[in-house]
């Protein structure tokens, strides 16, 4: 679970960003807050808004994040574009690096986001 600020701003941002799909969503406080499951390519993450009573607390809160989500694409240069494009910013350009495409960016919530594919698969 991402915990972020501007909870319903951070869903539609996944939304534009990576593709995600809302697969559950709870709006709370009139609309400004949110929890949601969102999916990309089949891979479910859930998104809330932080909660510092329930000790959750978003990057901004903290000054830094303690995860970084790996998105593993067939396309990995179109989808680093695609988020920056939608307001990522470059943390590590597009690079092959240990065996992999990958690059790294950060979402306007925090979030760090590796996104890349394995340049040939071991077997």
């Amino acid at each position: 679970m991402l915990s972020v600020r501007r909870g319903p701003e951070a869903v539609d941002f996944y939304k534009r960003a990576f593709g995600a799909t809302e697969a559950f969503r709870f709006d709370g406080d009139g609309g400004k807050s949110v929890v949601a499951r969102l999916s990309v390519n089949g891979a479910e993450f859930w998104v809330a808004d932080e909660s510092p009573e329930h000790k959750n607390f978003s990057p901004e809160t903290l000054g830094g994040g303690t995860v970084r989500m790996i998105l593993v694409v067939n396309e990995p240069d179109a989808a680093f574009d695609h988020a920056v494009a939608a307001g990522a910013q470059v943390v590590q350009a597009m690079e092959n690096n240990y065996g992999w495409r990958l690059g790294r960016v950060v979402d306007p919530y925090g979030h760090h986001w590796e996104i890349g594919k394995p340049l040939k698969e071991r077997g």
